[in-house]
């Protein structure tokens, strides 16, 4: 911050502690928003062993005012989009497969996964409530 005095005029730049505040505010608004969209999309997710839906999480980097939702585990790709002949794109492997199941120790046999969606449709439901969102946490700036 400086001030400058002309006279009997005072100017005071405020830039940092308004730009602190706009950057505080956005982390906020990210992290609220990105939160939300992780643990709807966890409420969605299949829930046979509970390893995928507990996988789902955000980061957040401050820097670049940037939030990532997502899983690690490859079976969250496979439940968003299908496999075998339900893929949602229809180019899953036809005929059916043997596998053995983890879990169990059992062996079966499957024409694939059907397509659950759940991010797509938590991004979707969240869409317009996020950024309905953004414009109040921005709006608060005013105050």
């Amino acid at each position: 911050m400086w001030v400058i005095k002309v006279a009997d005029i005072t100017f005071q730049d405020n830039t940092i502690a308004i730009s602190n505040s706009i950057e505080d505010r956005a982390a906020a608004f990210l992290d609220e928003a990105a939160g939300e969209m992780a643990s709807k999309t966890a409420a969605r997710s299949r829930r046979r062993t509970g390893q995928t839906a507990g996988a789902w999480d955000y980061t957040l980097d401050r820097g670049k005012l940037e939030a990532t939702v997502g899983n690690p585990l490859k079976n969250a790709i496979w439940e968003e989009y299908g496999t075998g002949e339900y893929a949602l794109m229809g180019n899953g492997r036809r005929g059916g497969w043997v596998y053995k199941d983890p879990v169990t120790g059992q062996f079966y046999h499957t024409y694939g996964k059907t397509p659950n969606r759940a991010f797509y449709t938590t991004f979707k439901e969240l869409e317009n409530p996020i950024v309905e969102m953004a414009q109040k946490f921005f709006r608060e700036l005013n105050k």
